[in-house]
Order: structure tokens, then sequence, then C-alpha cells
């Protein structure tokens, strides 16, 4: 909108008066034409043929803002607000209402150490968001936040959300090219980052090749700068709520000051955040979730994760990672209080704030397994022995349980007769009351003590990678109830996940509210009947709006009728009425990846190609497939050329140069050695390594006709062996 000043000037006219008309959305006021004899609106008009127009501009700014979170300012400028959450940054003001003086969130590892309530929480966004259009940020926007989890992410990013503006996340600990990679393909036009370390890092690629209005620094002062670009504007936190805080002031205050805009309010349709894939090549691709996306998570999550006012959990993920950010929204609208931590300190605080809820990958569930496990394996005799007969006994009792509550997994159509049924059920049950003496004994001798170590004391929440059986069935039968869930960062994430009341081991749960998922054949798209496997599909309000500036990839993935493929390969349980299956009806089950993708039981995804590519090069290594599906690290399956590897470990001195045979082991630590030194600047580096002793062959099956290696297949040959490297 514009306030337009025109001055109209005419040799013939000898007079001034004024003229003032409104036009469509411009506004023309002090209209001079000098003619006395110019009285009427007709005379007027034929004067103008033979005017000259003098106009100056002045720019009047649109403000967007959160329709509930700002009503206020809609409200008294014309502009409809809304008394529903339309954007994200609108739940602020429900929580604020509702849990004001509780505590919404502890900070304890940064400096200052951190508490604030759902008040403060609130006006801290306000503040930053308003620090942010003071200093020019406009609606549309990209900018990109580069830093950890702590309180101040999460302010910055609500804050840049409420402005209408679009953030671009990603942590701290990315590379320094991944970032400016990042930067670039998102059009970002400013950079919020963690603290001047950070800056201090990435300060030379951006300053000399990123166009950069300012930078905002979360943490720390402007004095740990060891370089400033000259004109490139810097602020500090503190610096952004200040401003904001005496803007907000100056608005609420003054009817001047807020006619200055052109209020309008965020829809749910537009894009609150860009979220990249990782390990992506060289075409990044910049998941576009809108504030629609995002409120569907938070609006339909209670069913599985119940939380109440004063419920406390630990949050450990980085917020970059859609899983943590959406939930981390969706628990702030139930008055819990979340305590920030890290992998340093999660042992400890597990302990000290005792969390009813934990939030996280597989990756932190076999962390706490693996150290439970240690002090088993360090206790006296007698007591490994007493714990480890108390364990069998609680996964006997657990899978007992599990049958005569009909909560196990089949992927057979037929129902079983109802005399096989009711013989199960009654087996079952009298298993159960033989074994639940001793299950209660262990949970007040043994399980007490783990339970006071890691708190836990609802449920844990794993996503973001499968959930290995060994953890699912330990941790069940220590009564630490795991949910396992499953999402993309394209569906905002999470698509499926184990309810309470049906937490059916080795499944992904059923699809979240509102939310349609089919398996499908891989060539057809034919809908496959229940306990098939085949493409797994999903569609719901969740499903991202598309790949930023990659209209190619989006239709690859959304189909004419909004399926999202998620390129897994999964089944649908059958529902039965009466068995040990009744209760498991609908169930998803996901068997791997149909695509080549590997997702790290750390929730990262890899890209093995550009491993694969940067191996081949050496001429030691004929074939290679990178694996770790659901493992901590990757691992390869490599086929030697055993000439060159020969050769090599005789210029090497390993081998004498009249000896025609290399160990295995020292082949493998010779390929190794090999394979990092080609593969030093992939993102992912690979752990151990399996020496395939036959090529992978078209007649082996492991190979297409046009050559390519069929992943899943040689993963399959090799599964024995591949589970030996993992152990």
């Amino acid at each position: 909108m514009m306030n337009l000043t025109s001055n109209f000037v005419s040799g013939s006219c000898d007079g001034r008066y004024a003229v003032q008309c409104l036009l469509g959305n411009h506004r023309f006021v002090n209209s001079k034409v000098l003619s006395r004899r110019c009285c009427s609106f007709r005379d007027f008009r034929k004067q103008m043929l033979r005017v000259y127009c003098e106009s100056t501009t002045t720019e009047m700014h649109i403000r967007k803002c959160s329709p509930f979170l700002e009503s206020v300012l809609l409200c008294g400028n014309g502009v409809v607000s809304s008394t529903e959450w339309k954007a994200v940054p609108d739940i602020w003001r429900t929580s604020a209402e509702k849990f004001g003086d509780r505590i919404a969130l502890v900070d304890p590892y940064h400096d200052p150490p951190t508490n604030m309530t759902y008040k403060q929480l609130e006006q801290e966004i306000l503040n930053f968001s308003e620090g942010l259009r003071v200093i020019g940020v406009k609606p549309g926007e990209k900018m990109a936040l580069f830093a950890d989890n702590s309180c101040r992410w999460l302010v910055a990013d609500q804050g840049i959300m409420a402005t209408g503006a679009v953030n671009v996340v990603r942590g701290s600990r990315s590379s320094v090219d991944e970032l400016f990679q990042i930067y670039i393909h998102s059009d970002s036009v400013a950079l919020v980052v963690d603290n001047p370390e950070m800056y201090n890092r990435i300060a030379d690629a951006f300053s000399s090749q990123a166009t950069l209005q300012f930078v905002i620094l979360l943490w720390g002062d402007k004095s740990s700068l060891s370089s400033e670009v000259e004109g490139l504007p810097v602020y500090c936190y503190q610096e952004i709520i200040d401003l904001g805080h005496e803007s907000r002031r100056a608005l609420l205050s003054s009817q001047d000051a807020r006619q200055q805009y052109a209020y309008e309010a965020i829809s749910s349709d537009d894009v609150a955040t860009l979220i990249y894939t990782s390990g992506t090549t060289g075409n990044p691709k910049g998941i576009m979730l809108t504030h629609k996306n995002i409120l569907h998570q938070i609006t339909n999550l209670w069913d599985i994760v119940p939380a109440v006012p004063g419920d406390r959990f630990l949050s450990i993920l980085p917020p970059w990672h859609v899983y943590e950010r959406s939930c981390e929204y969706f628990i702030f609208t139930y008055g819990i209080e979340q305590v920030y931590t890290t992998v340093k300190n999660l042992k400890d605080d597990l302990r000290r704030y005792q969390p009813h809820y934990l939030i996280s990958v597989p990756l932190i569930y076999e962390t706490l397994y693996s150290g439970i496990q240690k002090q088993f394996a360090t206790s006296s005799a007698v007591r490994k022995f007493v714990a480890l007969l108390f364990l069998r006994t609680s996964m006997a009792y657990m899978e007992a349980k599990r049958v005569y509550e009909g909560k196990c997994l089949t992927r057979s159509p037929e129902e079983p007769s109802y005399i096989v049924a009711v013989l199960d059920w009654v087996y079952a049950r009298i298993i159960a009351a033989i074994l639940l003496p001793l299950h209660m004994l262990a949970r007040k001798i043994v399980y007490s003590k783990i339970h006071a170590a890691i708190g836990i004391s609802k449920a844990g929440i794993s996503g973001g990678g499968s959930l290995p059986s060994h953890i699912d069935k330990f941790f069940e039968a220590i009564d630490v109830k795991v949910q396992n869930g499953y999402g993309l960062t394209e569906s905002s994430p999470v698509v499926a996940a184990r309810y309470p009341d049906c937490n059916v081991l080795g499944s992904i749960g059923r699809p979240i509210q509102h939310t349609e998922v089919k398996v499908v054949d891989a060539e057809t798209d034919e809908i496959l009947p229940a306990g098939s496997s085949g493409i797994v599909k999903v569609r719901g309000p969740q499903v991202m709006k598309g790949y930023y500036k990659n209209s190619t990839a989006t239709k690859q993935a959304i189909d004419e009728n909004g399926w999202l493929n998620t390129g897994d390969i999964g089944w649908i349980a059958p529902h039965h009425s009466l068995g040990a299956s009744r209760q498991s009806g609908g169930v998803i089950v996901l068997e791997g990846r149909a695509k080549d993708t590997i997702v790290l039981s750390t929730g990262e995804n890899v890209e093995p190609s550009v491993i694969e590519e940067a191996a081949m090069r050496s001429s030691l290594i004929q074939q290679i497939v990178v694996i770790g599906q659901d493992q901590r690290r990757l691992g390869a399956i490599i086929v030697p050329n055993k000439e060159e590897v020969i050769l090599a470990a005789k210029k090497l001195s390993i081998l004498d140069s009249d000896a025609s045979e290399l160990s295995k082991d020292k082949m493998t630590s010779l390929l190794y050695e090999e394979l990092r030194s080609w593969t030093s600047e992939c993102p992912f580096q690979v752990g151990p390594i399996i020496i395939a002793d036959e090529p992978f062959t078209i007649d082996a099956g492991l190979m297409t006709p046009t050559m390519k290696v069929k992943r899943d297949k040689v993963v399959a040959e090799y599964q024995e062996q591949i589970q030996n490297l993992y152990k």
C-alpha cells in the first residue's frame, strides 16, 4: 500500500486548490492545480491532459501477524483475527493464558542458565519477533537458523515464524560447505547462529560469497568474534529482545505508530520452515512445511503422548530434526516442563529430573540398554545371575501376556479356529500366572533401581529409525513403556505410532488421526491386501507442500491425488476378531527401504551412492555396497580387485615379493585404510567392512541386466555376516 503525493502543474492555470480522492488502494492527497478556473470535475479532467505530474512515494510496510497470537493488533487495524490456531506461533497465547506461571522450560547448560514460565516465553517470542521487524525482516523472506537445541533456539524459531518469514534450519556441527549450500539454495537473506565460535568458523565462506543483511548471535558476546565484515550488522540475542520490547511498547501505546503498517494475517498455507534432508548430494532438497502441516501434528499427537500439565520431558534431539521440533510444539500446548540436556549429561539428568517422557531416536535407547547391561556385567556373580534370571522370566511373562491380550503380529489373513484361539489364551494365561510373582519380585528388587536411574515413568517415544527388537523386548520386560513411531520430514513427521493401550511390539503402530496409509505394488501401484509387502504411501494434512525450487522431485514424491511415496517397504496387519492377534489389526510393519537411502539409528539419512562412487575410484576396490540401515554407523561389503591388492601389499611390504596370497585379516586392514583414504571428503565415514569372496554378478542374482547392483539382494545374501559385523 502506498501514500502518493502528487503536484499537478499546468501552464494555463493561475490558481491553486486541493483535490483529494481515493482510487483503488492508492490515496492521493494534497493535489495542487494552478487554476482557479478549473472549478468542476469535468474541467479538471480536461486540464489533466496538459498536466505535468511530480510524485513522491512512501511505502507502507506490510506487517504479517500470527492471527491468534497478535489478534489485538489485527483487530485494532481492520483485519479479521482468529480465535483458532492458524499459524504455529498462535499456540503460545493459548499456553500463556492456560499455564501462565508454570515453568515451561529449563535450560541449565547455557550461560546464563535459563528458566522461563509460559507467560515469559510468550513475551520473549513476541519481543524477538518484533525485534526482527525493527531490523528489517520482511514477510516471506528466508532466514537461516543454524544452531543447536536451547531455549533461545525455540524463541528464535518461533519469532521468525511470527513475522511471516521462513526459517531455514540446520545444526552447528554441519560442515561449512553444507551450511553454505543450504543458505544459498534457500535464498536466505540473514543468518542466526548459535554463538561467536560458530560464526568464526563459517565467516570466511559466508562473508565472501553469500549475501548477508545481518547476523544474530543466540549465545555469547560480539567481542568474541574473530572477524567482522565491514558494514555487516551483528546483533546479540538481547539486543533483538530489547529492540522488540521498545517497538511493541510504542505500537501498543500509539495509534499513529500502528497506522504505519498495513496488517495481514499469516495463512495456514504459508510456508513456515524449510528443512533440508540429511546426506544430500549436489542437489539439496529443501522440504517446505506449512503452518497447516505442523499444526496437524500439534493437534493430533495427544493420542500417542497423553501429557498433562506438570509432566516433565527431557529434550536431547537437535531441533532441526522435525521429529523433535513438532513434538516440542505439541507438548508445550499441554503445560509441561521441558528440560534441555546433552548426550554428555543425559545419564545424570535422567536421574536428577526423573522425566515422565523421553522423546528420542533408537540410538538413545540403545545407549541406555548398553549402560544397564554394563551394570549387570560388572556386578558380582550372584547379582548378575539373579538379574539375568529375572530378566528372562520377565521376557517370558511379557510374551505370554501379549498372547492373551491379543497383541501379537501375524501376516496371515486367515483367522485361527475358535478352539485354537481359546487354547492359546488359556495356555498363555497359565504361564503368565505362574511367572507373575517372579516378575513382581524382579520389579521390586532389580527394575526399581533401573527406574530410579532413568526416570521415564510414563513412556519413551522412539522415532527417526527402526527400533531393534531386542531393545524393544528389554524395555518391555523391565516395565518401561517404549512406543515406536514412524514418519518422514516430508510428513512433518509423524505418520503412525504405537498407542499407549495398543503397544504392539515389532510394529510402528496405527496411523494417527486424519492420516491415510496404503501399501501398493511397486510396479503396478495397485493396493495390496493386508499382510502383503509393498511400497508404503501416505496421505494427510501433514504432507509437505513440496521440495523448494524442485518441482520435478515434488511430482516424483507426491502423486496427483496427494499420496506421498515414503520409499519404505512394509505391510499392514490383517484384522482378526479372535486369537493372539485380535488387537493388532491395522498396525503397520516396516521391512526396509525401497530406495537406497540408509537411515542410521541416530536418525541421520545417508545417500550411499556418494560414498560408493568415491570408493570405486580406488584400483583396489572392484565393487562396494555401503550398509548400515538402523545401525549406529555405516559398514560396507567390498569385492576386492585381488591382483591390485596383492601388488599394493607388496609395495607396502605387507607381503613378501614372492608371495601370491594375502591373509583375510591383512586384506581387510589394507582395504579399510584404502576406503578411508578415498572417502575422507564424504559427509559420512564407513566403519567395519566385510570382504566378499565372489563378485556380484547377474547370474548370481545380485545385479540387474543393466549392471546395477541389487542392494537389497546383496544385503540379504550377507545378512548373517552383517549381523556378526554389528555385534
